[in-house]
């Protein structure tokens, strides 16, 4: 039998719905503690007539006093507490006057006078309002503290968001320059179908840009096929001095990362490491598991960092403490969306390898994006929503 997903709403989700419960299972409960109480007393069962109008009567009176309260709790703290010091008393003495005379009138035996009356109810009234005045502040203190804390998570995630998109763009015009300088270069020269075909793919590749979020991620496989068409615009530039190979473990191609993370990394190992050397470079896109983690290399087999100054790709490069902190864009790039994506919980690393060249390494957690989940049969236990990312433990 299908069973539809239950989707739980917080309690205070919506407010008036939530006063309107705490003040019916609070009064209820009230009224039905000191029936309990008077029945335990031997009194007659008319006397709950009256029990019953006392918590009308304090039901009202707290719905009085909520609309005092939702004045005033806003303010200065000497006007909330100076109006509640001034407004409860008042309303502790109409409660127990009420009180009073209804109880009197249920009195036939003369023992007890109004005045007994009214001093025997005074403290058990105080003794309500003044808690219901109570609970009423902290849920509402905490309610007001649950929606700020919202409101900055909220702006959190809306800085993080434009601090992505802002890293995600500033790749595009590097890249749109170097590519509309070699299709005018081709115009120029008159090789029409080689600067149509470049056109072709840097149209492609713009419609993969746009059709994905710069704060979306997309998986292992996903952002290959992109290097790849990158790859095919750039190789039209520099033909078989470029050279390419991609290590993809199967089971890490459902691995979710940033999109166009490895894009700038390419980037860099084709300025740096393909166009000053006359022979090229060969260029190795590696990605696997390590235990719960994604590790993915960018490497190519230009300059390292140890050929005498011959490659500036990390110009401006310093060393504090053992970590390498670069100031070229695209190193920088990546390294900042890294950070802003996954915090403290991710690995960035430059290496220089014994054999030369130049590799950088990037360990993020290992996440796969569910399926959309079909409605569970009966004893099935459901999942997330689709489309949510999740932590993977992969197998082995």
């Amino acid at each position: 039998m299908a069973v539809l997903p239950i989707t739980p709403a917080p309690f205070f989700a919506n407010k008036n719905q939530a006063f309107w419960r705490l003040q019916a299972i609070g009064w209820g409960g009230a009224m039905l503690l000191r029936a309990m109480s008077s029945i335990a007393g031997g009194q007659e069962w008319s006397f709950l007539v009256f029990v019953a109008i006392e918590a009308v009567t304090g039901f009202s009176i707290s719905l009085i006093l909520s609309v005092i309260y939702r004045q005033i709790i806003s303010r200065r703290p000497l006007v909330t507490w100076g109006v509640t010091a001034l407004v409860l008393p008042l309303a502790v003495m109409l409660y127990a006057f009420i009180d009073a005379w209804v109880f009197s009138l249920g009195q036939t035996d003369g023992n007890n006078n109004f005045a007994r009356l009214l001093i025997g109810v005074f403290y058990l009234n105080a003794t309500l309002l003044g808690a219901w005045s109570a609970l009423y502040y902290m849920i509402n203190f905490y309610v007001q503290i649950e929606e700020q804390n919202d409101q900055m998570i909220q702006l959190e995630n809306q800085a993080t968001s434009a601090q992505l998109a802002m890293l995600r763009y500033q790749l595009n015009p590097h890249f749109l320059f170097n590519t509309l300088n070699s299709i005018s270069t081709l115009v120029l020269l008159k090789q029409t179908e080689p600067a149509n075909a470049m056109l072709t793919r840097l149209s492609s590749f713009l419609r993969y840009t746009l059709a994905n979020e710069p704060a979306g991620r997309v998986t292992v496989a996903q952002e290959v096929e992109t290097l790849k068409l990158y790859l095919d615009i750039e190789r039209m530039r520099f033909e078989e001095r470029l050279r390419t190979r991609f290590e993809i473990d199967d089971a890490a191609k459902p691995g979710l990362l940033p999109s166009l993370l490895l894009q700038p990394l390419v980037e860099n190992a084709i300025k740096y490491a393909v166009s000053p050397q006359e022979a090229g470079a060969e260029i190795t896109v590696t990605a696997q598991l390590v235990g719960t983690a994604l590790r993915i290399t960018v490497s190519d087999t230009g300059p390292g960092l140890q050929s005498g100054g011959i490659d500036n790709r990390l110009a401006g490069v310093t060393f504090d403490g053992g970590e390498q902190v670069s100031t070229g864009v695209g190193l920088t790039n990546t390294r900042d969306r890294l950070a802003q994506a996954y915090g403290p919980a991710h690995r960035f690393e430059i290496v220089d390898p014994p054999e030369g060249g130049f590799s950088v390494l990037i360990e993020i957690p290992y996440e796969e994006r569910e399926a959309p989940a079909p409605f569970a049969s009966a004893g099935a236990g459901s999942g997330p929503s689709a489309g949510t990312p999740r932590l993977a433990v992969p197998a082995g």
